[in-house]
């Protein structure tokens, strides 16, 4: 147990805030960065304060020249993507100029965050792009901070509708209590160590499919049932078979995701096939679900609808989990800022139940 500020995930409730603020009204009212001052600094900026922030990314959302040889060698293993990130990141810190939390006060740590989440959405487009053979796009510093990743990563400018379901997306998944690369995270900070040595912890947590690796996976299921008419038999079979259905139960929420609930509204706003095809196999897998499990809730959660608009939006099925860590790289860099701050190197105890030790 330990204390934050940040936000909570009241699980019985189906209800997450940031700060004292409803995460899901934040998503629908809120621009991204608006949402990101308030999780790094705890309130909302003002128009001044807006605009600066803003340029401040901008600023920072480039690949270093001297990483572009490391980038370019990187992008051509066969790798996933996440992986790919982690490696350009930790050869990152001196381009970047990042220092250990240890030897910085909190200004210069949130300034450190500030620059690693600007980071992590522009290697992550240069490495898709230079992995598919493709040069990278030049920043636009004109353009917001989703809509520059969107651009960076496809290469095309992307249209508002787009833009903005991305950005809701984005808005709901930049912190979650503490979710396993979220205290991954903490640990890490927690031992004086640097911002990047934080966020590639987190992400070698965040990368299971269990967790940020979900969203593909999702995906990958409502292609395997195909038509609506044949996602009964599926989770018939999958359950047999004691597999997971991806994209519906939760560890926390005991109650409908909210995330999933405004997510299903971004993708019924976008449409499209893949839409239409999504919501008569939620319904059929929740009814299904229901059935086998009596007794224990699995409603939707956030990974099933995020596929959908992640793929809606024009991104590839390899980018879901890279974009989802765009978002939370945000969460992780304050989580970190706030552990630094209370500089106790965190130590969890463990209950041995082993064999008993031979007496000496």
């Amino acid at each position: 147990m330990a204390d934050t500020t940040i936000g909570d995930v009241r699980g019985d409730d189906g209800f997450f805030h940031y700060r004292q603020y409803d995460a899901c009204d934040l998503a629908r009212s809120r621009t991204f960065e608006e949402v990101w001052f308030l999780i790094a600094n705890g309130r909302i900026p003002e128009t001044d304060e807006l605009a600066a922030f803003r340029a401040a990314v901008a600023d920072r959302r480039f690949v270093p020249e001297q990483l572009a040889s490391l980038t370019a060698l990187v992008a051509a293993t066969d790798v996933e993507p996440l992986a790919r990130l982690r490696t350009v990141l930790s050869a990152a810190g001196d381009a970047l100029g990042i220092r250990p939390l240890l030897d910085l006060d909190e200004a210069n740590r949130s300034a450190q965050g500030l620059t690693v989440s600007a980071f992590v959405p522009a290697v992550l487009a240069a490495l898709h792009r230079a992995s598919a053979g493709l040069p990278p796009v030049d920043p636009d510093p004109s353009l917001g901070h989703v809509a520059a990743y969107l651009y960076e990563a496809t290469g095309r400018l992307p249209d508002p509708a787009s833009v903005r379901a991305l950005e809701q997306y984005l808005i709901l998944t930049i912190d979650h209590g503490f979710n396993a690369s979220t205290f991954t995270g903490r640990v890490v900070a927690s031992t004086g160590a640097s911002m990047i040595d934080v966020v590639c912890a987190a992400l070698g947590a965040f990368s299971g499919a269990l967790h940020g690796g979900a969203p593909g996976k999702a995906l990958d299921a409502l292609d395997a049932i195909g038509d609506p008419s044949h996602a009964a038999d599926y989770v018939r079979r999958e359950v047999a078979a004691g597999r997971r259905i991806m994209g519906f139960g939760h560890a926390v929420y005991r109650t409908a995701d909210p995330r999933s609930a405004l997510l299903r509204e971004i993708a019924e706003g976008l449409g499209g096939e893949l839409v239409e095809r999504a919501i008569p196999v939620e319904a059929e897998v929740l009814a299904t679900l229901a059935e086998l499990k009596p007794g224990r809730p699995l409603p939707s959660n956030v990974e099933y609808y995020a596929g959908v608009v992640m793929g809606t939006v024009g991104l590839p099925r390899d980018m879901f989990t890279p974009t989802f860590a765009v978002s939370r790289t945000i969460g992780w860099c304050a989580h970190a800022v706030e552990q630094a701050a209370i500089g106790k190197l965190i130590r969890p105890a463990a209950r041995y139940v082993g064999p008993p030790p031979t007496p000496r």
